[in-house]
């Protein structure tokens, strides 16, 4: 099977079309992130949106406590395990054409799921708004990474994609209670039909894909194996909830998937046109930009979790006032990527803006540890420092790694990278959610265990602080692990650089 090769380079026309003026190509790269913002905020939300509505798409469709996990585990699979390929596909075919084929084809899915009649035809909806995903949320990331070549322009640009996207995981809880409580579950899928449709029709101002110059192969056992391993993953970190890090069908998912892996690392060093490129993993700076951005969304999921089930199960709040206590975290999120990343990217290093921002989100985590059942002022003395240190940190963290991922690509590289990326941030909410859910609950257990008369709300608590402090290692962790792979690279440019391309065999 042909695929295209290579794609415009970065910085020679990228963003602009014939005819264009240098005016109006300056319109149309602004329309271009507003486009894909849109889609970002589309994907990242569709994780999120199901959850609150589950309990009641669960009794109207009649799923069983078994099955129902799979409205959101079909998405994450589907999403997570096809990225690399849509990667490539996007690479192939053009960012701009692939990016359409994506919007239309979550529609599409997202009709069909609100329109569901059986628990069947919802979960072949929610694979469906994955998979589609997958191609759309590499190709975007591309399109941004090609129009915006200046230092100033760039860091604006991924300033506001990475606010839009780190925000939309709150929003889809706020919208999720919000459509729930008011219209019906149905309208938490039917609502990305008109925002689906608005994009499409702001991509007819995305110019369009320059001709492609060369063509190469799928490669497929690439292909094969990277589905394969990483949907065993993901769906391993998905079952750990309920089954536990011990379950021999959890250990047999993880070994199962990171044998896969393995194999899929031995096949890409030896393809001649490998799904993902082992250079890209392999570059010291987005080495570092894939490492703090995995584990950012490990520790911030988790958090996401517990501030869910902690407002409403402790503090008695409903699904709307517990998803609209996030408003904060968005808010802080917009402010860290606009008007710090976004301001800074180009006039500081990247470990300026990573490093500090990872262990700003680690104080926020910090500062939940130290609360207890009995707190007095929990809103103004816990959550809403914890909402704003962690936004702010989260803010300051994904527009330099987005840039990271992606400096420098060319050709097919620019959707690997792209795509890489986003698995990334999939593999990291996959395993936080997992891990610190089950940290959490075990903690719980063993505070019930240990006292002859303890208070249900005070082990709740405290399952939730010891997995928020495993959360605040974890990002101390990131901090020391990217810090010493960015401080210490030597100094580069800010600016989009080039690459020299890897020699291809065969």
């Amino acid at each position: 099977m042909d695929v295209a090769e290579n794609e415009p380079q970065v910085g020679q026309g990228a963003g602009t079309a014939p005819g264009d003026g240098p005016g109006h190509a300056h319109k149309r790269r602004w329309w271009t992130l507003a486009v894909v913002s849109a889609a970002q905020l589309l994907v990242v939300l569709d994780g999120t949106i199901v959850n609150i509505a589950l309990p009641s798409a669960q009794h109207a469709l009649g799923m069983s406590d078994a099955n129902r996990q799979w409205a959101i585990t079909a998405y994450a699979l589907a999403f997570g395990g096809l990225l690399l390929i849509g990667g490539r596909v996007s690479g192939a075919v053009g960012h701009r054409r692939t990016f359409l084929i994506g919007l239309a084809g979550f529609a599409a899915s997202s009709a069909l799921g609100g329109a569901a009649t059986g628990p069947a035809m919802l979960f072949a909806a929610r694979a469906l708004q994955g998979a589609f995903a997958a191609a759309l949320a590499p190709a975007g990331l591309s399109l941004l990474a090609l129009t915006f070549t200046g230092a100033r322009e760039r860091g604006r640009a991924f300033g506001v994609f990475a606010a839009v996207g780190a925000a939309g995981s709150a929003v889809g809880l706020i919208a999720g209670g919000l459509l729930t409580e008011y219209a019906t579950w149905r309208w938490c899928l039917y609502i990305n039909v008109p925002i689906t449709l608005l994009a499409v029709l702001g991509t007819t101002l995305v110019p369009a894909d320059r001709p492609v110059a060369g063509r190469g192969r799928l490669d497929v056992a690439g292909a094969l194996l990277s589905l394969t391993g990483f949907a065993a993953l993901v769906y391993a970190f998905t079952r750990a909830e309920p089954l536990g890090w011990g379950s021999a069908e959890v250990r047999a998912l993880l070994a199962g998937g990171l044998l896969l892996l393995a194999a899929f690392v031995a096949v890409e060093t030896r393809a001649a046109h490998p799904l993902l490129p082992m250079r890209i993993l392999l570059h010291r700076a987005r080495a570092a930009a894939f490492c703090a951005i995995t584990l950012m969304f490990a520790a911030m999921f988790g958090f996401y979790l517990f501030m869910s089930y902690y407002t409403q199960t402790v503090l008695g709040y409903s699904p709307v006032q517990a998803g609209l206590t996030l408003i904060v975290n968005a808010l802080a999120t917009l402010a860290g990527s606009v008007l710090i990343a976004g301001r800074l990217h180009g006039r500081v290093q990247p470990a300026a803006l990573i490093v500090p921002g990872l262990l700003t989100a680690a104080a926020g985590m910090l500062v939940l540890t130290r609360l207890s059942a009995g707190a007095a002022d929990v809103l103004g003395l816990y959550l809403l420092p914890a909402l704003v240190l962690t936004g702010l940190g989260l803010g300051c963290v994904m527009p330099p790694t987005a840039g990271l991922a992606t400096e420098g690509m060319r050709g097919h590289d620019i959707g690997a990278a792209s795509a890489a990326y986003n698995a990334a941030q999939q593999l990291g909410a996959a395993l936080g959610t997992a891990l610190l859910n089950t940290l959490a609950a075990s903690a719980t257990a063993a505070y019930l265990a240990s006292r002859p008369h303890p208070r249900p709300d005070a082990a709740v608590v405290h399952g939730y602080t010891t997995a928020l402090t495993v959360a605040f290692a974890v990002l101390l962790a990131a901090a020391c692990l990217t810090g010493l792979l960015l401080i210490t690279r030597r100094a580069r440019p800010s600016g989009p650089r080039k690459e020299e391309p890897a020699p291809t065999r065969g």
